[in-house]
């Protein structure tokens, strides 16, 4: 049955019915047809999802001639020619390629060539295993139901913010002008990403923090080393700052936004508060599960809420087991990398369940449990310079009871740096479990360092003991001799 139009009541029976068609629903079906079991996925939107068309894709397509641009100018020969301006038309034009130019067309095909059903529609819960289709269509499944539906963009209760019409972050990756001033309310990810972009196209760009640094969620040295980067940039950091209040009069005019600041540095003129005025203004201060209209409350979950799974991503208190909540929903982490693992292993748990093979949830790192999502998370921040990171820092290390020491080395320091880029900056830290050495975290910030994280989640997943690692030799001259350095520094 084509993928394209999946309408027969005859057929409204399925082995897994998957709500979302984002990367992790796509993954979690492929996973059960490939496995023999039947499987359809409804979705509401655009298939391919969240990250395809308003995250990851165009995000880093507008943050490519960036960095690009940016290591061009501090390679000799090269530092001259790339020293202009970005045509941000050009730039504008690659993204929305990359972005398919918001059309599925093409992740309708793959569905279809591999054999799974779709159906579009608002999907909704009707009791145990059965989904009702925009009050129409009644599908049941068989084995599982998997929630797939990925989380939104939350606006904060701050007054007048929402008849401001702010930018979330689907606005800022799919914008097709530049602002002439835009500012920017979150110093997570989204915040620090769009703020890099933006700037480099052109806009005046503000970037407001609650906190006091930015990527909260890596090492301190990681937000302090991307501040610096932004501020040389021209983006306007302030942080320890609260918006108060914001005002836009006229549809399409500038947007007043209203802070509370402490004196001093917290705010031009030391005033206690102050006004910026913006063409645009982005929110970028946190998300929601998008399980607010799914009929949650028939199975006696709450509408709205994170859906709490075991490591196998099946949903916690629903009888019967038949329940799965995979990605973003279950609030595990919030990428999309890790939305597609656990597809893999949430499709993988349920072909099994439905042969009758038993699992072994006590398995750590086995084919059906999702270990990675609590020890061995990657992330990189595709701002310039790039911020990458797995496993724990120092600090959550600490939290949770072991026994650690850290490592620091200086990336510039490292031949391979030096003939990347002129004046290269950088810093690598691992995170050693004294007790088993072992690697509980690392951490890299510099120019291209995203390609240096996978060797590190395969040492924190594998458990590479240290002694082991001395003999993964680095290739001279690159980058990646840095672990030798803070291999030798490991042993003094």
């Amino acid at each position: 049955m084509a993928a394209t139009e999946a309408t027969k009541a005859a057929d409204d029976a399925y082995d897994v019915i998957v709500l979302g068609a984002g990367p992790t629903g796509e993954n979690l079906a492929d996973r059960a047809h490939a496995a023999g079991l039947s499987a359809v996925i409804v979705e509401s939107e655009l298939v391919g999802g969240e990250c395809s068309y308003w995250a990851c894709i165009p995000s880093k397509a507008l943050l490519r001639p960036v960095t690009a641009r940016s290591e061009a100018r501090r390679v000799p020969g090269l530092s001259d020619a790339a020293d202009v301006a970005l045509d941000s038309s050009a730039v504008l034009a690659h993204r929305d390629a990359f972005a398919a130019y918001w059309k599925d067309d093409g992740q309708v095909r793959w569905l279809d060539s591999v054999g799974i059903d779709l159906v579009r529609g608002q999907a909704r819960l009707a009791g145990p295993r059965r989904v009702v289709v925009d009050g129409g269509r009644v599908l049941s499944a068989r084995h599982a139901v998997a929630v797939c539906t990925g989380s939104r963009a939350v606006l904060p209760n701050i007054p007048g913010l929402a008849q401001a019409r702010p930018w979330t972050s689907r606005d800022a990756t799919s914008a097709k002008k530049v602002p002439g001033r835009l500012v920017v309310v979150g110093g997570g990810v989204v915040g620090v990403e769009m703020a890099t972009a933006w700037r480099a196209l052109g806009a005046s760009v503000t970037l407001l923090v609650r906190g006091d640094g930015l990527l909260p969620r890596m090492e301190p040295f990681a937000g302090h080393l991307v501040a610096e980067s932004l501020a040389e940039a021209g983006v306007f950091l302030r942080t320890g700052v609260e918006v108060r209040e914001v005002r836009r009069e006229a549809p399409g005019g500038p947007v007043t936004v209203v802070l509370d600041s402490p004196p001093g540095p917290g705010g031009p003129g030391g005033t206690p508060s102050d006004e910026i005025i913006a063409d645009e203004l982005l929110i970028a201060t946190g998300r929601a599960p998008r399980t607010e209209d799914l009929g949650l409350e028939t199975v006696g979950l709450t509408p709205g809420s994170w859906l709490d799974v075991d490591d196998s991503c099946r949903v916690k208190g629903v009888t019967g087991g038949w329940l799965y909540g995979v990605g973003d929903v279950n609030h595990r982490a919030l990428l999309t990398h890790q939305g597609k693992y656990q597809a893999r292993i949430a499709g993988a748990a349920i072909a099994a369940r439905a042969r009758g093979v038993p699992i072994l949830e006590s398995d750590r790192w086995g084919a059906h449990t999702a270990t990675a999502d609590t020890l061995a998370v990657p992330q990189v921040v595709f701002s310039d310079p790039e911020a990458a990171s797995v496993g724990l820092t120092a600090a959550a290390a600490e939290r949770t009871g072991h026994r650690i020491r850290v490592v620091d080395q200086d990336l510039a320091a490292v031949a391979g740096a030096s003939l990347y880029a002129d004046g290269y900056r950088g810093r690598a830290r691992m995170v050693v479990d004294l007790d088993r050495e072992v690697l509980l975290g690392a951490t890299f910030v510099g120019p291209g360092v995203g390609e240096l994280l996978h060797s590190a989640t395969v040492a924190v997943a594998g458990e590479v003991p240290i002694e082991r690692l001395w003999h993964a030799v680095p290739a001279f001259p690159t980058i990646s001799e840095v672990w030798l350095r803070l291999l030798e520094a490991y042993r003094g």
